[in-house]
């Protein structure tokens, strides 16, 4: 399937915007408002990447990307909770 000018336009819209929101997550300010939510930014880099990787038809990398997310969230919810007490 051929790629047309508004598919190109599309793409690196969504590129430009991945890289904004990485910056906006690698910023000091926003990283510390972010943890004061409980907010990991590393954490939410990884799906970041995942979502951009599923929105460019990457699907094993969003996959993969987002399954790291999913179990990551996961065990840190498990801790909170106490159920990883027993480990």
């Amino acid at each position: 399937m051929a790629h047309t000018d508004e598919d190109n336009l599309v793409f690196r819209e969504l590129q430009d915007l991945h890289g904004e929101v990485l910056e906006l997550l690698k910023n000091p300010e926003a990283a510390a408002s972010l943890a004061a939510r409980g907010v990991n930014t590393s954490l939410a880099m990884v799906i970041a990447d995942g979502l951009f990787a599923y929105l460019r038809g990457e699907r094993e990398a969003a996959a993969e990307d987002l399954a790291t997310a999913v179990e990551e969230i996961r065990g840190r919810l498990a801790l909170v909770r106490g159920e990883g007490a027993g480990l």
